[in-house]
């Protein structure tokens, strides 16, 4: 019975594994709606970004003297800037800019925090004293400063961009890792695989990065946002990315802020593309904080809530069967 009992528990991990995905989608639109929707304009984001070159009327820096500060009409759908550029096409190329720059700065700054943060907790004593000093000293600076100063350093393009926002980020978020180190690492199974001689990396990837892994999936969704506009921020300034590469901040930045009394949709739609893709991004982060983050009741990473309930009814209904079918043996 005991055998039984563990391939039907196997079994029931098996297909709970493989259809993962699937249950998240369905439980996503069924109790986050307001997630579904951030998801379903973070795609439709990555899509634009993706097909620019296809999508777009026009080419990015494509000049048109004639139709300067024209508005919007059948030819430029959203009016043309004080090059003549389409407003339009230069929207389209943005969303590439901006996915590109906060999917790439994110990832980094998810390695670079989960990195720090790791190895400070686990390790403790003097290396985390030492490491944890110069992060307090890092979050003494507001977030904005640091980066006008690093890119005033490094100069202004997209790569430079990326290592700021990824690397500096990294760094203020890496308490989060950090803490969560600091109590798995007291477990027992810890315990027992420093006991058998396992090596402090093997430790680290082995045992305490898959169980924050949720936490760092949920940490990259809700960062992704914050990233986006930070670019933003700094392209408005003038320290982001440079002409003629459309950025949404630049957009609405520069010469634009002289002239929106006169042609105020060219700085109108790339507002409203950064709020719909800042707003996105944040639902759908939230909505899969919730569902996946496993202190969270009904979060996934532990079959919590309305999974784990779930389970055990599939669980208690195959075993039924199971005793039905032997018992039918055990009779004939």
């Amino acid at each position: 019975m005991s055998q039984a009992t563990g391939a039907l528990a196997g079994e029931l991990e098996e297909t709970r594994r493989g259809s993962a995905l699937v249950n998240f989608v369905k439980r996503l639109f069924r109790e986050k709606p307001l997630g579904a929707v951030g998801g379903v304009i973070v795609l439709v984001m990555l899509l634009t970004g993706i097909l620019a070159d296809v999508i777009a009327p026009y080419g990015y820096k494509e000049v048109h003297p004639i139709d300067r500060f024209s508005p919007p009409s059948t030819q430029y759908l959203l009016g043309t800037d004080s090059l003549g550029r389409d407003v339009l096409s230069r929207v389209i190329y943005g969303a590439r800019i901006s996915m590109i720059v906060g999917l790439a700065a994110t990832v980094l700054s998810t390695v670079v925090s989960t990195s720090i943060g790791l190895t400070s907790g686990y390790l403790g004593g003097k290396f985390d004293i030492v490491v944890q000093r110069f992060v307090d000293a890092w979050l003494c600076f507001p977030g904005l400063v640091i980066y006008l100063l690093l890119m005033s350093l490094i100069g202004a393009g997209m790569l430079q961009m990326i290592l700021v926002l990824g690397i500096a980020g990294g760094i203020s978020a890496s308490r989060g890792p950090r803490s969560f180190a600091f109590w798995i690492k007291e477990s027992v199974y810890v315990e027992a695989t420093k006991a058998i001689g396992a090596s402090t990396w093997r430790i680290l990837g082995r045992h305490l990065l898959p169980n924050i892994l949720p936490l760092v999936i949920v940490g990259f969704s809700i960062g992704v946002g914050g990233v986006i506009l930070a670019e933003a921020s700094l392209s408005f300034l003038g320290f982001g990315i440079p002409p003629p590469f459309p950025s949404w901040g630049q957009m609405i930045g520069g010469p634009a802020r002289y002239q929106m009394e006169r042609a105020p949709w060219i700085i109108l739609w790339p507002g409203v593309a950064l709020t719909l893709a800042v707003y996105g991004v944040n639902m759908f982060g939230d909505a899969v904080r919730d569902l996946v983050d496993p202190r969270l009741r009904g979060g996934v990473g532990g079959l919590g809530g309305r999974g784990m309930e779930q389970a055990r009814k599939a669980l208690k209904n195959r075993l039924a069967k199971a005793e039905k079918d032997r018992q039918k043996v055990d009779i004939g």
